[in-house]
């Protein structure tokens, strides 16, 4: 590699992929980043295939996927293991779609909650911590 292609420090990495120094740090000790090594008496550069690494964690946890999934996506990363990527993409989306369902129905119970709420007057107790005290099927079906 040319001295270009690693120029820059842990610190200008993270400002590059707009992450803290401990973030990388924390990635390389889970193996989600390369450690380079540290020459004689200098300091470990970084280059642009670091920031395109970095790029890939951060996008794949914005899609919601955890770090040992990220773990297992970049094992797939060179392009011949699509099938495997895809599988692992259904199943992140089958999570996705079961915690849309759950959060709709607390969605539901908390509108009928703020609602009765706000049906209340001059009435000492609050139905919504009277709902809480209670227990409400909706909101225990969506846990």
């Amino acid at each position: 590699m040319s001295d270009k292609a690693n120029a820059i420090t842990i610190g200008g990495l993270a400002k590059a992929a707009k992450v803290h120094v401990e973030t990388i740090r924390y990635y390389q000790r889970r193996g989600l980043l390369p450690e380079p090594q540290r020459p004689p008496g200098g300091i470990r550069r970084y280059g642009d295939a670091d920031i395109d690494r970095l790029t890939f964690v951060k996008t794949a946890q914005q899609l919601g996927f955890s770090l040992d999934e990220i773990s297992d996506l970049l094992r797939l990363e060179d392009g011949t293991h699509c099938q495997e990527a895809s599988t692992l993409a259904e199943h992140k989306l089958r999570d996705v779609r079961e915690k849309i369902e759950r959060l709709e129905k607390i969605e539901k119970a908390l509108g009928k909650m703020v609602d009765r709420c706000h049906a209340q007057q001059g009435n000492i107790t609050c139905p919504l911590i009277e709902s809480l005290h209670e227990g409400v099927s909706t909101a225990e079906d969506a846990r």
